[in-house]
């Protein structure tokens, strides 16, 4: 057995590598090393959540941001960008019609925008909550205080996921202005966690300047952090930012980590992102055979999903919600797996 498939079995068994180990499987990566990572996680995953895909009704709340990030098509220097922001009602209905889709976990994001005080969401997450009280509200809306945190999750929300990008502060700031920095971003997933959310981090694959060494240190991360939802997905440039002409993260590294991931931490709910159906037409089907085990179909009304680009070529067929899910069920059903009327929360 060469090393790179001994190291799959140490982490199938061990749940953890040192950085140099990580790094080497890293650039371990071929057709035989992906395959046998897959069959690994895929057993992982199943032996937890068997063959259930739970889905989760994405609501983009707002594509007004002010931070500036590099990657990010709407980013605050974006003037290209059309702006808009979904009013309490129109959340509302989204929820409505999600739940009669057979939603039971909602997901709001959203670019950090100022409206959406404490007092604003606090009273949307209560309003969800009782009309929905079988429901998960999540959150991802970006960095806030401690006391906003805590306060969202007294009003009732169930999940927050804030993607940390890269564990290496050097490479951070690469990435994003200097008003933000990784020690910030890990200070809010600390709280996160310390408060009582189920907690979600995550990276991009391929971002600008990423190296094999700084992938490692993802993963490491991961390990110790052990979030109970982590986002990954390959990094797609956006027309009009600073990293236009950044060459984007390809299917076969992505799908590689999200099974390297599971194998690091079993129970780990980790979606087969939006991004990896961007780049190939079945992304999302080789995803959840790499072992990932949520999709997030989008409960946005069809004609705002086109403004929130976060970068060039995002799926936004106009479909209804009740289309797309119909097409979910199918593409599942031909891989051998059951999209489910769950909440989803982490096991274990």
């Amino acid at each position: 057995m060469n090393n790179a498939l001994y190291l799959i079995d140490r982490l199938a068994k061990e749940h953890s590598l040192s950085l140099a180990e990580y790094q080497a499987l890293i650039d371990a990566l071929s057709p035989e090393t992906a395959s046998y990572a897959a069959q690994k996680a895929r057993a992982v995953r199943e032996a937890i959540y068997g063959r259930d895909v739970y889905i989760r009704g994405l609501i983009e709340i707002s594509n007004i941001c002010k931070n500036d990030c590099l990657y990010c098509g709407i980013r605050k220097s974006n003037t290209a960008c059309e702006r808009y922001r979904l009013s309490e009602e129109q959340i509302l209905a989204c929820c409505e019609e999600g739940y009669g889709l057979g939603f039971r976990t909602f997901v709001m994001q959203g670019g950090e925008d100022g409206y959406f005080t404490d007092d604003r969401l606090c009273g949307l997450i209560s309003r969800i909550k009782e009309r929905y009280p079988d429901c998960a509200v999540t959150l991802s809306l970006g960095e806030r205080s401690r006391e906003s945190y805590q306060r969202l999750y007294d009003a009732g929300a169930d999940r927050y996921l804030l993607r940390h990008e890269t564990a290496d502060a050097v490479h951070y700031g690469k990435l994003h202005p200097q008003a933000l920095t990784l020690e910030e971003r890990m200070h809010c997933l600390r709280d996160l966690k310390e408060i009582g959310f189920q907690t979600g981090c995550g990276f991009m694959v391929a971002s600008p300047f990423q190296t094999s060494a700084e992938l490692a240190k993802d993963l490491k991360f991961i390990e110790e952090f052990r979030p109970d939802m982590c986002g990954i997905g390959p990094f797609i440039p956006h027309k009009d930012t600073p990293f236009a002409d950044y060459e984007a993260g390809t299917l076969e590294m992505t799908c590689y980590l999200l099974s390297l991931v599971r194998l690091i931490h079993p129970p780990v709910l980790l979606p087969s992102t939006t991004a990896l159906g961007t780049i190939d037409e079945n992304g999302r089907e080789k995803g959840i055979l790499a072992g990932a085990n949520v999709v997030m179909p989008n409960l946005s009304p069809t004609d705002v999903r086109h403004k929130y680009m976060l970068y060039n070529g995002k799926i936004a067929t106009g479909t209804e919600a009740a289309e797309g899910l119909a097409d979910l069920k199918t593409r599942m059903d031909a891989i051998g797996y059951k999209v489910v009327t769950a909440r989803g929360d982490v096991k274990g």
